[in-house]
């Protein structure tokens, strides 16, 4: 066997046996436990060791009622708190429904964050949104970016709601030295995604579009916009290990963003569909390229698994 690939092994036979033991009898609650990223957090948390892994669902505990997310902490008693629970949705939900994901998300956040407090929590890891950044922001995006300017419109009313976590975090750990991080993940795909039309993001929803037109022998989808703007992707699994990760590891005050380090114009993903498409007929699959607007992350990259 060669020498790289047991050097590997044993790095991370080490960092699972460090993992296994900052997890050690330590209750975990993950908000939002059963969602598309949440799940994989969960399975990540339990890979990584930790026994006890809390995730209720929001018929027992409603976090925007401020007594029974009481009631939720006084029943799991956790250690550590990673919040993901979020009202979320795609271009056309955001545009119906600004007030409702203004409002549940920023009380949401603001409850169990505070509830958190109170209860002694050791941590929280409060998980954000790439959505929090100004709309016109120079690339590379870069944290010191976050408040250079108001979000995109569209997304701004979710954006902002969930950016008042880091305000947040940052405000309870200077008055009450409440150890809270803020993460941004950037726009997750991958299994367990949301394919309903009316609340999934850009890939679920160009898949749904492409399979309903296989399924009805259609030759064109429609899609809103000319395809110019760009969007960072990133694999749901990867997501959940930086959120461990970062759990584990990252004390400091200072938000981090999770990505990959490059964006795609929307248009070159939907070719890339097409191409898939005319490759099941036998035809080439086309270039895919990446244009330059990224965000400039420091989680994600060159961490160990």
């Amino acid at each position: 066997m060669p020498t790289t690939t047991i050097d590997s092994d044993r790095e991370r036979q080490s960092s699972l046996r460090s993992a296994a033991s900052f997890w050690w009898q330590k209750p975990v609650l993950v908000t939002g436990g059963a969602g598309f990223l949440g799940s994989h957090v969960v399975e990540t948390l339990q890979d990584r060791g930790c026994q006890e892994v809390l995730v209720r669902r929001s018929r027992q505990y409603e976090l925007r009622d401020s007594m029974a997310v009481a009631r939720l902490f006084h029943d799991t008693s956790p250690d550590i708190v990673i919040h993901l629970a979020a009202i979320v949705g795609g271009t056309g939900a955001n545009r119906e429904r600004p007030g409702e994901f203004f409002y549940d998300n920023l009380i949401m956040g603001a409850q169990v964050m505070e509830q958190a407090w109170l209860f002694g929590v050791q941590k929280f890891v409060a998980v954000g949104t790439v959505c929090a950044y100004p709309k016109f922001t120079a690339v590379p995006f870069r944290e010191d970016n976050l408040w250079d300017g108001y979000p995109e419109e569209t997304n701004a009313p979710y954006g902002l709601a969930k950016k008042m976590l880091l305000v947040q975090a940052q405000a309870y750990r200077q008055q009450c030295c409440f150890n809270a991080i803020y993460l941004l993940p950037v726009n997750l795909y991958g299994p367990r995604d949301n394919f309903d039309p009316t609340r999934s993001h850009v890939i679920p929803a160009l898949l749904k579009k492409w399979f309903d037109a296989l399924d009805n022998d259609e030759d064109e989808i429609v899609v809103w916009g000319d395809g110019s703007p760009t969007r960072e992707f990133l694999y749901v699994e990867d997501c959940a290990k930086a959120v461990v990760l970062a759990t584990e590891r990252y004390d400091k005050p200072d938000r981090v963003n999770i990505g990959t380090g490059f964006e795609e114009a929307l248009r070159r993903t939907i070719e890339w569909y097409r191409g898939y498409r005319r490759e099941q007929e036998g035809n080439d699959e086309p270039e895919k390229r990446m244009v330059k607007r990224d965000s400039e992350d420091m989680l994600a990259r060159g961490r160990p698994s």
